[in-house]
């Protein structure tokens, strides 16, 4: 069973900030590589192909990086990382 993924204010104000997106973010929770992060925290990164303009400059890869907990029965995600290659 998948655990319910719940996002921080903060990290509904950065999806929109840095170019990703709920489903792009649950991706990355879901498949991407894990990392410890800073106070007990978890970072994942997974990369989707782009091929877009990001901010005047035309990417081939995003690269998403959520930080969260992870607690017994959910996932909250605190913030969200962007990379653009």
């Amino acid at each position: 069973m998948q655990k319910q993924i719940k996002f921080t204010t903060h990290s509904l104000d950065r999806i929109s900030k840095r170019g990703t997106s709920k489903e792009e973010i649950i991706q990355a929770i879901l498949n991407g590589k894990r990392e410890p992060a800073k106070d007990n925290k978890i970072m994942c990164r997974l990369n989707f192909p782009y091929n877009q303009i990001w901010i005047d400059s035309n990417y081939t890869i995003k690269q998403v990086a959520p930080v969260f907990v992870e607690e017994e029965n959910e996932i909250i995600v605190i913030t969200v990382y962007t990379y653009f290659f």
